[in-house]
């Protein structure tokens, strides 16, 4: 079984999220020392010291002019701002943003305005523990999407969600997804806000996004970043599903994500949702250690993914897992990337397509695959019923195959 290759965390039921309120540590910045100056060198004898003395003077003169203005300048700035002296203020005051600040529909802060209706906190709880998370509304009848882990600390507990209105409503647990850390809350309101959807499978490292989300329960809160990578195989938190190893292919984003953002909207510039915020590495080899939190790297399951799923479990209260119907082999390292098959069971995709056991997936929908984790991923990003395109090797030589994925049959 594979497993997480360096510390993740989720809003289970013993993170220190709950509870931790580890104060910020500023750190100053060391002040630079000035060069010494260098001794000005002798003056010339003669005649160079009249043409000196006259250079000198005209620069006296351009100083003494340029610093009078400066200091006019300056004074006048200072005053304007409530900076200097205790005289009195020179001015008007101004209440009004600056020029420079971009708050029209299509600046980050319209983004963030455009999505924020649709935000909730989402608190869940029992009589042994209380969760809490985010999520974002979906539906205007009251479907609201969040992480599986977000609530499933409390299977049998109660659930609420904090509106933007300020509103706290008691909300009904729809379902569950554990591979791909889905989880659909429902509550009695209609006339919502649900959020616009993006495109996950557009986006491109560098592109700018926004976490939104309640981060050691700040509600409201938006952080700020860029897309880092693309299709990170990160382990869900049910890691082991019915034998097979659970990955899903991540947005890396440097957008602070921390204990409480899990089940948020990731949103692009527009104010799309393009992921849900799932996990961060903390940097701690204790990734449960108080006080842990972002360290620039998080990751968010691709919005495409998760509304897919989100949908089936909206109309049938599960959701069904993408299959290829073979095992793959967790120990192998190819030279050049790629996972191997170990079997094939019989009937089902792969053994259709012509795969075997001993074949080397390396290519999965135009996309080369780096290990089996990779190519599970892949696997879990596309519905059943999608035709895949892949390359595998086969006795060193190199075959293509139209792979139709299915669903799993438990």
């Amino acid at each position: 079984m594979y497993g997480p290759e360096s510390p993740w965390w989720s809003d289970g039921q013993h993170d220190p999220w709950r509870n931790a309120s580890t104060p910020a540590v500023l750190i100053a910045h060391p002040t630079a020392t000035a060069p010494a100056l260098e001794p000005p060198a002798p003056a010339r004898q003669g005649t160079a010291r009249a043409g000196l003395g006259l250079i000198l003077t005209v620069a006296l003169i351009s100083a003494l002019l340029a610093g009078a203005l400066g200091g006019t300048l300056g004074y006048v700035f200072a005053a304007r701002n409530g900076v200097g002296g205790g005289g009195a203020l020179v001015g008007q005051s101004d209440s009004k943003p600056a020029p420079v600040t971009n708050r029209a529909p299509e600046s980050l802060a319209g983004a963030v305005k455009r999505a924020l209706p649709s935000l909730v906190t989402v608190h869940a709880q029992d009589t042994r523990a209380l969760s809490t998370g985010s999520g974002f509304i979906v539906s205007p009848d009251g479907y609201i999407v969040t992480n599986q882990h977000v609530v499933s600390e409390t299977p049998k507990g109660k659930y609420s969600v904090l509106l933007d209105s300020g509103e706290e409503v008691t909300a009904t647990l729809i379902g569950m997804d554990g591979v791909s850390d889905i989880a659909v809350l429902k509550i009695d309101r209609s006339g919502l806000t649900p959020i616009t959807f993006g495109d996950s499978d557009k986006l491109a490292a560098g592109d700018p996004v926004i976490a939104l989300g309640t981060p050691l329960g700040q509600e409201r809160t938006a952080t700020f970043g860029i897309v880092s990578a693309l299709n990170r195989a990160r382990p869900a938190p049910a890691n082991d599903v019915g034998g097979v190893s659970a990955f899903f292919a991540a947005i890396q984003t440097d957008a602070a994500i921390n204990h409480g953002n899990s089940g948020g909207p990731l949103i692009d510039a527009a104010g799309r949702v393009i992921g849900v915020n799932q996990q961060i590495i903390t940097g701690s080899k204790d990734d449960k250690a108080a006080g842990s939190g972002n360290i620039g790297i998080g990751f968010a399951i691709p919005i495409n993914q998760a509304r897919r799923v989100a949908t089936e479990i909206m109309t049938t209260g599960a959701a069904r897992r993408t299959v290829i119907g073979a095992s793959i082999d967790p120990a192998f390292q190819g030279a050049s990337g790629g996972a191997k098959l170990l079997g094939a069971t019989e009937g089902g995709p792969a053994a259709k397509a012509g795969l075997k056991s001993g074949d080397v997936i390396t290519v999965f929908a135009g996309r080369p695959v780096q290990d089996g984790p990779d190519l599970i991923a892949q696997i879990a990003k596309q519905g059943p019923g999608a035709v895949v395109a892949i390359e595998f090797q086969r006795e060193g030589g190199k075959r293509t195959a139209q792979l139709t994925l299915a669903a799993d049959s438990k």
